[in-house]
């Protein structure tokens, strides 16, 4: 579940962009691991902590989003061609990576990268739980945000009907440079928790891509608590699988239930 929550919290930014800005980025993988990366050199070389880095990565990452955005904007360019854009930016920041910090793997040790808090015969541990929780509060304030504020409605009625939102005094334009923002800073955000619970390495942002992919087209587009709660599915099923199984065999599992629900086509997907 506290991997699902990990998963859950990358695959937030790209279904908040791909359902409503209707642009697939796929760099937002690369800018999470840039940002996991930054995290490990601000607390090993400078001896800042983890949450000091969330204040600074984010907000330089939110104006990192709005700058690509106008890009985006300016070229008009589409759905389709952002996907192959933006993988394009991942091959650039991967390479970026591997050029300041090599293809070595690294950890960022921290006092508490072992502590745990036990419930019953369970050992929960504290990191995995802090970014579960943080996941489920940016899940949950997204979702509010969408469907309980007019700014909300606003970005729902002009992904839907741009034309007729623009009629009723929608800006559009403008609101869909604050959401690319805060879609860049929740990967940065992402990206704090990867460097405080997983091993780094410049080679796993296409191993994430395919299950956060999948976790984003199960969990729905622009749908904060569906992503959760597909990542919670993905992550489950493949500590499953790697407990009673094989570990070997985990990589396939969120693409298997990807199949599997495409195939059955349930109205919520």
């Amino acid at each position: 579940m506290l991997l699902g929550g990990v998963y859950g919290l990358l695959a937030l930014g790209l279904s908040l962009s791909w359902g409503l800005l209707k642009l697939v980025n796929l760099s937002h993988f690369a800018l999470a691991f840039l940002g996991a990366y930054l995290t490990y050199q601000l607390g090993t070389q400078f001896g800042v902590p983890p949450w000091a880095s969330l204040l600074l990565i984010a907000p330089a990452f939110f104006v990192g989003g709005v700058a690509l955005h106008a890009v985006f904007v300016r070229f008009k360019v589409t759905e389709f061609a952002s996907m192959l854009v933006t993988f394009g930016i991942t091959v650039l920041i991967e390479s970026l990576i591997q050029w300041i910090w090599s293809a070595d793997f690294r950890k960022f040790e921290t006092p508490y990268a072992q502590e745990s808090l036990r419930v019953g015969q369970i050992f929960v541990p504290v990191l995995e739980l802090t970014a579960f929780v943080c996941a489920v509060l940016l899940a949950a304030t997204a979702w509010l945000c969408l469907h309980r504020t007019l700014l909300g409605r606003a970005l729902r009625a002009a992904a839907h009907d741009g034309p007729i939102a623009a009629a009723f005094g929608i800006n559009a334009g403008r609101l869909s440079y604050g959401l690319a923002g805060l879609c860049s800073a929740s990967a940065g955000v992402a990206g704090v928790f990867i460097a405080l619970t997983s091993t780094l390495a410049p080679s796993q942002i296409e191993a994430w891509i395919g299950v956060v992919f999948a976790v984003v087209i199960i969990g729905g587009l622009a749908n904060p608590l569906g992503a959760l709660a597909a990542g919670v599915l993905i992550g489950v099923s493949e500590s499953v699988t790697m407990a009673t199984v094989n570990p070997a065999w985990a990589p396939l599992v969120a693409f298997s239930i990807l199949i599997a629900l495409l195939i059955w086509k349930p109205k919520w997907l």
